[in-house]
């Protein structure tokens, strides 16, 4: 497994290694000693989540707040993503900063965020299924929403026409979800 850093500090790019041959290809997606020993972290998952969508859905951005925080580690099974992590971790230097990455089935490709991270996807591929692990287990009391198209996050979800829910449309922007997370 090959790690990669990103400009916001404790967000990591996994690439697994992938045996191909003419039947197709073999990844592990998750093993826990070698993912302890590539990123150094010592993380325990305790609930895996999926969801399928169609093209130009956007979820997000979720995150959950306080004790409940979670680390999630994340990856596309089939189709493709745009995903976004927004830093809101309290004193770091890339508060309310985004980064975003393709993921998608043709290159297996992994993203490790880090407790206090909001977190979405643009889906660019309908039928996609996009799977998560995550450190803790879901709490309603913690759930929280990132506003997704908040113009102070200047995010391009790549996508004409999105699709979002009533609970994302609702989420709160950054200045005003920021205090509620201290």
């Amino acid at each position: 497994m090959r790690i990669e850093t990103t400009p916001l500090e404790g967000l990591l790019v996994l690439r697994p290694t992938v045996h191909r041959d003419d039947r197709g290809h073999f990844l592990e997606s998750f093993n826990e000693r070698t993912f302890a020993a590539a990123t150094g972290l010592d993380v325990r998952f305790v609930q895996d989540n999926e969801s399928v969508s169609r093209r130009n859905v956007v979820r997000g951005l979720h995150l959950q707040a306080g004790a409940s925080a979670q680390a999630k580690l994340v990856r596309v099974a089939r189709g493709a993503v745009l995903d976004v992590c927004v830093d809101l971790r309290a004193g770091s230097p890339t508060q309310g900063r985004h980064f975003s990455i393709r993921l998608d089935d043709n290159v297996p490709v992994m993203l490790f965020i880090p407790e206090g991270f909001a977190h979405g996807l643009a889906v660019l591929e309908d039928n996609t299924l996009f799977q998560y692990k995550c450190s803790r287990y879901w709490d309603p009391a913690a759930e929280r929403t990132l506003l997704w198209n908040d113009p102070a996050l200047g995010i391009d979800w790549g996508v004409t026409g999105p699709i979002v829910n009533a609970k994302d449309q609702a989420g709160l922007p950054l200045k005003d979800l920021l205090p509620t997370l201290a």
